[in-house]
């Protein structure tokens, strides 16, 4: 689609939606997937989850976890038992009662629904029990320092159960537990929620409404927040910070994320696992050496993308010295290529087709064909290349994945035998026993070994090869006050206000 089109598309959706001055619309990268927590794999469906579902647990800017649906939590000493003290007074959307059956029916849906995203998450539980009306007890097969982190997401977001039962598509009628409620979805244009008035902490949200809509073009999503059709915008083009900064009806709101940006090759899900990418180690280790990732971090991140080589951010006390980034090295690129017997390997790059990934992928490509690659460029709707990532329609894939608390949730679900999101089905035993080992215990200098002994396979398997870190750049009009960003990249409407 021409950028010229993307202009008219979006301020014709915008003038067709809610139109109130208390409405906040926030423009998104991408259109979220499905609304379905138990489901869903994107990062601008968490954006809109955040308003619309609570958690039991939330965290603070500073990644501490901090109550949300639940006030208070402990542990049994064998750490196999999570008892959780509920919120008294929460109702769902719909003015059913929260509790700890409603948490008990949450729990074992994202547990069992065939296509959930959340069961790997969710592996060390093995049943939830009610032990009271505002008392719920997770009972483990083995410890899991991960799960809190695990339930202050999407594993813990509550949805009502009327809303699941008997197989409703709770996608097309979301009710949840949060302090705005679903009120009409147009796929690729625009989601709309109201405040739910029944919501335990409504007098903290004086925003009566919010519209998210998805503007992938970056010139578009920045002009419709200057002209005032949206009053906030997430992920800035780092080209446009430094006007941005210039502009006084408009404030920048950046932190340092958790996540990554990178490639996932498809080694082992169907015929594209047959490409000599895919199929010989050493052809993608030859990719590693022809792309820079410095050169991507100058060129299209204007120096906000850190370059990366591994899931684990530099902030984190994960992140290990032993991996380095490799440096772009052409002729050892060739020379790999020639040992593979592959001088000219071809596949098709899928990613998302906004305007920064368009630019990281067209860079990639001529890059790699300086050392012998002919790389074809296939850009898609966001939820279309989710769709494909889960069925294994792909040969080589770019993917974002915005972090999370717990160093498990950037790594074990995309490469571990069964993890949820491991759409190229890479599989080694040796780094399932490492970070399954890692899940079960606390102690931060065990864990890092573990982690580093499940990377050190991975260094040189390379399922994935990760190319920066992510920041988010939020900005805001000067109507929205109270915005406080955190490093999860989600927006919190809590305390949030806006002017005519």
């Amino acid at each position: 689609m021409t950028k010229l089109r993307w202009m008219a598309l979006a301020f014709g959706l915008l003038a067709s939606s809610t139109a109130s001055a208390q409405t906040l619309r926030i423009a998104l990268q991408d259109d979220p997937d499905m609304l379905d927590p138990h489901k869903a794999r994107t990062f601008v469906g968490r954006i809109v989850f955040t308003s619309l579902c609570d958690k039991l647990v939330d965290i603070s800017p500073d990644l501490n976890f901090v109550p949300q649906l639940a006030t208070e939590w402990s542990w049994n000493e064998a750490q196999t038992e999570l008892t959780f003290k509920l919120r008294d007074g929460v109702t769902f959307q719909d003015g059913s009662t929260f509790d700890a059956d409603a948490v008990k029916a949450n729990i074992e849906r994202a547990m069992t629904l065939k296509d959930s995203n959340r069961k790997s998450e969710l592996s060390s539980v093995d049943h939830v029990e009610a032990v009271d009306p505002s008392t719920v007890k997770f009972v483990l097969k083995q410890p899991d320092a991960t799960l809190l982190a695990t339930l202050s997401d999407r594993a813990g977001m509550m949805l009502a159960p009327d809303a699941f039962a008997d197989g409703k598509e709770f996608s097309q009628n979301p009710v949840c537990s949060g302090p705005y409620k679903y009120v009409n979805r147009v796929q690729n244009d625009r989601i709309e929620l109201t405040k739910y008035d029944g919501y335990w902490n409504a007098k903290d949200y004086p925003i009566e409404a919010v519209t998210f809509v998805a503007i992938p073009d970056n010139t578009v999503k920045l002009a419709n927040l200057r002209s005032g059709d949206v009053d906030m915008i997430e992920r800035v083009a780092p080209s446009d910070i430094p006007s941005v900064k210039q502009d006084s009806k408009l404030t920048l709101v950046p932190v340092t994320g958790l996540g990554y940006m990178g490639i996932e090759f498809n080694v082992a899900n169907g015929e594209p696992s047959k490409l000599p990418i895919n199929a010989d180690k050493r052809v993608r280790e030859a990719l590693q050496y022809a792309v820079g990732r410095d050169i991507i971090d100058q060129v299209v991140g204007n120096g906000t993308f850190p370059p990366a080589q591994q899931p684990f951010p530099p902030s984190s006390p994960y992140h290990s010295d032993k991996f380095p980034v490799v440096e772009r090295d052409v002729d050892k690129a060739k020379a790999l290529l020639k040992e593979a017997g592959v001088e000219n390997p071809t596949f098709t790059l899928g990613y998302a087709n906004n305007t920064t990934t368009q630019q990281v992928a067209e860079l990639m490509q001529a890059m790699a064909a300086e050392a012998g690659f002919t790389i074809n460029l296939q850009p898609q709707e966001f939820a279309a290349l989710q769709a494909d990532l889960q069925q294994g329609k792909f040969e080589v894939s770019i993917q974002g994945w915005s972090g999370r608390v717990d160093p498990d949730g950037n790594i074990h679900q995309f490469v571990t035998c069964k993890g949820n999101l491991n759409d190229g089905k890479y599989c080694n035993a040796d780094v399932d026993k490492a970070l399954n080992a890692a899940r079960q215990t606390s102690d931060p200098e065990k864990r890092k070994a573990l982690y580093d002994e499940a990377q050190t396979i991975l260094q040189d398997d390379l399922p994935w090869l990760y190319s920066y870190y992510l920041p988010w750049p939020f900005v805001v009009s000067d109507k929205v006050k109270g915005f406080k960003a955190y490093p999860d990249g989600m927006i919190r409407l809590k305390g949030m206000t806006l002017s005519q």
